[in-house]
């Protein structure tokens, strides 16, 4: 199997397409323990998915979006979505935070790499799964909702749109509510959203319009999140506000927070322990990089697979 794999990520079909923002770069074997996906810029430079892909979506470029079908209110709950596990497939894909630039790669534990087990009657994941750039739910400060401290990650998202994305695509995606986890004693805030481009976008505004359109995926999210552990020999997870799905406005809320504590993370003024915070874009981050040493820290990956695969 060859090493080098690109993939160019283009908007979804929607009214009209955007030129590719960004693309993907997979390096080494799916399915092993080497295997990464990088990430490009429009110009062909490395970036960091967790710290140089914005937050918001950028109205100048619309990602796709056509912007007199865009309602000003709509344009503040537009976000880029990374996606990480596109929908019904098993493997535990996650942005690596603990490493350089960090790609996406298969979660590891006990030596093994993991899976999401089959939850009755699904199959693998039952949204597109993914995280917003930018965030960080910080591990040292207790979330006033949950009384909990932070899982250490971005926050994730559960996408509920029509399509089949692919893992390292980049999405704008509409905000609707939230669900708050607690996995472990951590709290894990699961973003339930939409891709903006998709044809039932226009019908989603808020949390109720999932109820409404889309009848028993709330309640299916919810019993997926509380047993998906139950094979692993772990207990149900509990929640947040007793399982109830919180509206757009609260969702928000805590974007806004996560974001500050992402921006208190990469200007070093909180402990951020393992996290790296390596980025080519953020210019004023005591951690930003130069292209070349970007370049640098890729190939060195590359011959580290290289190495092993030799061996």
């Amino acid at each position: 199997v060859s090493l080098w794999h690109r993939n160019v990520n283009y908007a979804r079909p929607g009214p009209r397409r955007a030129m590719a923002l960004y693309r993907t770069e997979e390096r080494g074997r799916p399915c092993s323990r080497d295997y990464r996906v990088f990430f490009k810029n429009v110009a062909g430079h490395y970036i960091s998915p967790f710290h140089d892909i914005p937050l918001k979506v950028d109205s100048k470029e619309e990602n796709g979006i056509p912007s007199k079908k865009a309602r000003n209110d709509e344009y503040e709950n537009l976000f880029n979505m990374v996606v990480e596990v596109p929908r019904w497939t098993n493997a535990k894909m996650e942005i690596a935070t603990k490493e350089p630039l960090n790609p996406i790669k298969q979660d590891v534990k006990d030596g093994r790499l993991r899976y999401a087990a089959n939850i009755f009657p699904h199959k693998g994941y039952i949204w597109n799964y993914g995280a917003l750039p930018q965030t960080w739910e910080d591990p040292h400060e207790k979330d006033k909702s949950t009384n909990c401290c932070g899982d250490n990650d971005p926050i994730d998202v559960c996408e509920i749109g029509s399509k089949v994305l692919s893992r390292g695509e980049v999405i704008p995606v509409k905000v609707l509510g939230i669900l708050g986890l607690i996995d472990e004693g951590e709290t894990d805030w699961k973003l339930i959203a939409i891709n903006a481009n998709d044809p039932e976008a226009s019908k989603f505004h808020d949390i109720g319009d999932v109820k409404k359109f889309k009848p028993g995926y709330l309640e299916a999210t919810l019993n997926w999140f509380r047993v998906y552990k139950v094979p692993e020999g772990k207990p149900e997870n509990q929640f947040a506000f007793n399982g109830e799905f919180k509206n757009k406005a609260f969702a928000l809320e805590i974007i806004k927070s996560t974001h500050e504590c992402w921006k208190a993370l990469l200007m070093k003024k909180c402990n951020g322990g393992a996290i790296n915070c390596t980025n080519v874009q953020v210019c004023d981050s005591p951690f930003h990089c130069t292209q070349d040493e970007a370049r640098s820290l890729v190939e060195s990956v590359r011959e580290q697979a290289w190495y092993f695969l030799g061996k």
